[in-house]
C-alpha cells in the first residue's frame, strides 16, 4: 500500500476533493493524524481505497455483520495503522463520514467501531438510531461522534 503521510499543520483536501465538506473532512483526517502523533508518536497516513480494498471489505463486513449498517456514500480512502498492540482502519467516505475499527489483538482486548461526522453533513440515514456526542477540534470545528462494542470474531485482513 502507498500511503501518504496526513499532514495536521498544513490541512489539504487532496484525495477528498470530491466530498462536499471536503475541507471539514480533510480537518477531521488532520485531526486524526494529530491524535496518533501526540499519543503515540505515530505518522498517521492515508491510500485511495484501491490500494486497500481488503481493509475496506473487512470494516464494511464488520458494520453489516454487527450492525446491519451499509454505508451509502463512496469510500475515499483507507488509513491502516498498528499501534501498540492495536490494530486501527481508518475510512473517510465522500459524505463527510469517517468510520475507524480499534481492533486490540490481545484476546479480551477492546474491539470497537467508531463513526466521526464532518462539521456540516447531516447523520447519515444508516446512522440514524446512534446518539452522537460533539466535541469542539481547532483543525475540524464540531466533530460529532459515536461507536459501538464489536461483539463477533472478524478475522483480520
Amino acid at each position: 500500500m502507498n500511503a501518504k503521510p496526513v499532514s495536521f499543520s498544513e490541512v489539504t483536501t487532496e484525495g477528498l476533493d470530491s466530498s462536499p465538506v471536503a475541507e471539514a473532512l480533510a480537518g477531521l483526517r488532520a485531526n486524526e493524524a494529530r491524535y496518533f502523533s501526540t499519543k503515540y508518536k505515530h505518522t498517521f497516513a492515508v491510500a485511495p481505497t484501491s490500494e486497500a480494498s481488503e481493509e475496506l471489505e473487512w470494516v464494511e463486513e464488520i458494520l453489516r455483520s454487527e450492525r446491519d449498517i451499509v454505508p451509502t456514500s463512496r469510500a475515499l480512502e483507507v488509513s491502516v495503522n498498528e499501534v501498540e498492540g492495536i490494530y486501527w482502519v481508518h475510512v473517510f467516505y465522500e459524505s463527510g463520514l469517517a468510520v475507524n475499527v480499534l481492533w486490540t489483538r490481545e484476546d479480551g482486548g477492546k474491539r470497537a467501531v467508531g463513526f466521526k461526522l464532518s462539521e456540516g453533513m447531516d447523520v447519515p440515514p444508516e446512522l440514524s438510531s446512534f446518539k452522537f456526542a460533539r466535541q469542539r477540534s481547532k483543525l475540524e470545528g464540531e466533530i460529532r461522534g459515536s461507536y459501538f462494542v464489536i461483539k463477533g470474531d472478524h478475522p483480520l485482513p
